[in-house]
């Protein structure tokens, strides 16, 4: 791929391009040289996000690629190395396998310009907006039941489903303060929803920490490019708890409930209320009196309006759920009944997070709002229908199995890559049980460049957009988690099963009159000389999600 001597050149409109001419340019782009970091490397049968054809990178990385080009492999891997001790220091770590390990972050960035990220950011708001009316619904009137767009039965046999606050109006409407729907691109090139998250969505800790890591290792990166920054969302995520308030609170006292130092998302917990400014909090920190929740403090009780919960349904009250709980505090469910605190995301919001939900959710966005989906789903297949499940059975070789209340990656079957007796195991449990699986075609995930060792190669990768919903407007993170599946050919990229990240790079639009490459001149994004300072605790897998 590589010509000696060779320089950059690359294809450039003069004039501001339409979003067709734009696509036209993404295809007609051409690198006549590319430097030793790109030899070798061979596109996988998938699309890849960085090259159109072999030597012919996208619009969109053209200023990327002329950074990357002169650069030695040997000087990737030592600055890859030496950002996997940084975030040692700092405790990024995840637990794999019951081992502590840096959470992997290549340093080679996604990158997604204005036109495109407009597009996933209304997929997105318009997908929150559907989901906040589902939920409404479940545990309020039903009408969409009633009227037979989604049937009942599939709420009730929903694991997910909590009667237990059926009724509880939050003071704002809000259930869905944050939100990470996962997207994945298919063969085409199209971003497809592949699961909502709804729940206790984590992750973002990583998009801020990855950015912080990339703009002091490899600041050159950035020198040429109009990068969004991402450090805006603790200031959103407070502003959306401090609304979510109950009547009356003119000053809310919020707090971010974890379950401990050895739950698998401790650091996120950590670095999410240092940045916000709020109190952190353990079950044991809290209880009940008179249905309002107080925290302990050197200087007595306190009461507390917002709860930020990054605790499971399951843990959170033992009056309610599993009464050998600790991880949360007893009570808290009649003051949340009692209008007295907010909990944050809702209660019950997992059951919008059943697969099988997830199949109507165009369905719901017809419904509700009286839009056509942005983002369409990939191609699900329900196993209700006798004559379904009858040829889901018989083509589970050519199918991708999920549990429906399945998280992390856990229990998915790729159809294609499993055993004669994987697939033996799968017919027996899909058959005893229709209702908790939902069938997918095979999606060749995009693809993008990986360090690995001192080479570049193709491997698998997705991007959860976090959507923070304040009441008056769902604010998408520009920029989001691009997940990585580091093993060749793997398509699961979930960190539990042994998966990285990227920096994910939102472009800034062109200024009228500028072209694409012209708007990519003046910085907007620099390394930043400080950063909070997180202490390194080991920690296991707990109920996050």
């Amino acid at each position: 791929m590589r010509h000696a001597g060779a320089s950059y050149l690359g294809k450039h409109s003069e004039t501001w391009l339409s979003p067709a001419e734009i696509e036209v340019e993404q295809q007609v782009s051409t690198l006549e040289a590319v430097a030793d970091i790109f030899d070798g490397y061979r596109l996988a049968e998938a699309w890849d996000e960085m090259f159109a054809a072999p030597g012919k990178p996208r619009a969109s990385y053209d200023a990327l690629v002329s950074v990357l080009q002169p650069m030695d492999p040997g000087e990737l891997r030592f600055r890859a190395d030496q950002l996997a001790r940084v975030f040692t220091d700092r405790g990024v770590t995840y637990d794999y396998a019951g081992e502590e390990r840096p959470f992997p972050l290549d340093l080679i960035p996604r990158v997604i310009d204005a036109i495109e990220w407009d597009l996933v950011a209304r997929g997105v708001r318009q997908r929150v907006g559907a989901l906040e009316a589902f939920l409404a619904d479940v545990y309020g009137s039903g009408r969409a039941f009633d009227d037979g767009v989604v049937p009942w039965r599939l709420v009730f046999t929903s694991e997910k489903f909590r009667r237990e606050v059926a009724g509880i109006v939050p003071p704002n409407g809000v259930r869905v303060h944050v939100a990470g729907i996962d997207l994945v691109r298919d063969e085409n090139g199209k971003f497809r929803v592949l699961e909502d998250n709804v729940r206790v969505p984590s992750g973002v800790s990583y998009v801020i920490e990855n950015r912080l890591a990339m703009t002091r290792t490899f600041p050159a990166l950035f020198a040429e490019q109009r990068v969004h920054e991402v450090d805006e969302y603790p200031s959103r995520l407070l502003g959306a708890l401090r609304a979510a308030a109950p009547h009356g609170v003119v000053d809310p006292f919020v707090v971010v409930l974890t379950p401990g130092v050895h739950n698998a998302a401790y650091f996120e917990h950590t670095l999410l209320a240092r940045l916000m400014g709020v109190e952190l909090v353990e079950g044991r920190d809290l209880f009940c009196w008179r249905n309002r929740v107080y925290v302990h403090t050197t200087h007595g009780k306190r009461p507390v309006d917002v709860i930020y919960r990054r605790v499971d349904d399951d843990w959170l009250d033992p009056m309610q759920f599993r009464p050998d709980s600790l991880l949360g505090c007893p009570g808290v469910i009649n003051a949340a009944r009692a209008g007295h605190v907010t909990i944050a995301n809702g209660i019950g919001n997992g059951v919008a997070d059943d697969k099988l939900i997830y199949t109507y959710l165009p369905d719901l966005i017809r419904y509700y709002l009286g839009e056509e989906p942005i983002l369409e789903n990939v191609e699900s297949y329900r196993l209700d229908d006798p004559d379904v499940l009858a040829w889901v059975l018989a083509s589970l070789g050519q199918l991708v199995l999920k549990p429906v209340d399945g998280a992390g990656g856990a229990g998915i079957v790729i159809g294609p890559r499993a055993t004669a007796e994987q697939l033996a195991v799968l017919r027996e449990k899909v058959a005893g049980n229709p209702r908790g699986w939902v069938a997918q075609r095979p999606v060749a995930l995009s693809t993008s460049p990986v360090l690995v060792g001192e080479k570049l190669a193709p491997r698998h990768i997705d991007l959860r957009p976090f959507a923070v919903n304040d009441g008056s407007d769902v604010w998408v993170l520009p920029g989001g988690l691009t997940r990585v599946a580091l093993p060749e050919g793997e398509l699961v990229v979930n960190s539990s099963q042994g998966g990285g990240s990227k920096d994910t790079w939102v472009l800034a639009p062109a200024r009228s009159g500028q072209s694409q490459r012209q708007s990519l001149q003046a910085p907007v994004i620099t390394a930043r000389s400080s950063a909070p300072e997180v202490v390194a605790i080991g920690r296991q897998s707990g109920p996050d999600q």
